[in-house]
């Protein structure tokens, strides 16, 4: 929802450019979880998020617009789409990290403003400007770069990429707000996360319990992670212009590029150095079609 007067706040800034900073740095939390599998750590995502999402959506006297979320089969069946997406992208994102592949991570969180104008002009026809397209074709390029470097699809860029652009997407028709939405969408999947975690604590594999304190705390800790920032961003573009925050979200994907390079030391070849230079040269010309949106905007 765009800020009153359609202008940026202060507080606009504070919140949203928290929430960015702990996405960018995310990859640090997760790879201390490099040795857990991904497929125990999501559902503790999901289930220790629940009581954090609750207790913000209490503070906020949000209850009741749940309470009749919870009664709307439509409101649901939009929610267990967007449930689902979430799911996968939280599944591919905590692999890709533990298993040394955060630059992939960082390649599709980079092209996804670019494949959401893409959906736009496909689903609701929007028209593309000139330089979208320009935007768009650099970006192709770049992932094709990238594919002939690693010999195939870089299926982690793909895969974040289209499960995060269709639940941005899917999200805006979801007609509940960000914090209630993202509770309902938790309480949708507790019960599968709960039988995940129960199946691991049978077959004797759960690292919540036997190994120690330190994968406790660490497990249990995914809630703030995921849900902190998902609030901090809500609060914040309420406060900021659509402009504005598109040009503030490249800043986590630069933040896990650098954490990639210089704290993972993930390889770094020449041919993905021409790779993410035309994705960086397709988010400038982006950057720069919106900057001249906005002043065309503001002389009118």
């Amino acid at each position: 929802m765009p800020p009153a007067e359609n202008r940026d706040t202060k507080q606009g800034f504070i919140y949203a450019g928290a929430a960015y900073f702990l996405w960018g740095f995310l990859p640090l939390y997760m790879k201390a979880m490099a040795h857990i599998p991904a497929l125990e750590i999501v559902p503790h995502r999901i289930l220790w998020s629940l009581p954090v999402a609750g207790l913000i959506v209490w503070w906020q006297g949000l209850l009741p617009a749940l309470g009749r979320a919870l009664r709307n089969p439509r409101i649901m069946a939009m929610a267990l789409l967007t449930a689902s997406l979430i799911t996968v992208n939280w599944l591919t994102y905590v692999w890709a990290i533990g298993a040394g592949r955060a630059l992939e991570t960082a390649l599709g969180y980079y092209i996804n403003p670019l494949f959401s104008i893409f959906l736009a002009a496909v689903l609701i026809g929007e028209r593309l400007r000139p330089a979208q397209l320009v935007a768009i074709g650099l970006a192709v390029i770049g992932v094709a770069i990238m594919t002939w470097e690693v010999g195939g699809l870089p299926w982690v860029s793909i895969s974040l990429m289209v499960t995060w652009g269709f639940y941005a997407y899917f999200k805006r028709t979801l007609p509940v707000g960000a914090s209630e939405g993202f509770l309902l969408e938790v309480v949708i999947l507790a019960i599968p996360a709960a039988a995940l975690w129960l199946w691991f604590a049978q077959q004797g594999t759960s690292h919540f319990g036997p190994t120690g304190w330190g994968d406790i705390g660490l497990l249990a800790g995914t809630g703030v992670v995921t849900a902190v920032p998902l609030v901090l961003y809500a609060n914040g573009a309420k406060g900021l212009r659509l402009s504005t925050i598109a040009l503030m979200q490249y800043s986590a994907p630069t933040l896990i590029f650098l954490t990639a390079i210089f704290i993972f030391h993930e390889p770094f070849s020449s041919e993905r150095l021409i790779a993410f230079g035309f994705i960086w040269a397709a988010l400038a010309v982006y950057t720069w079609s919106l900057l001249r949106g906005r002043k065309d905007s503001a002389a009118k």
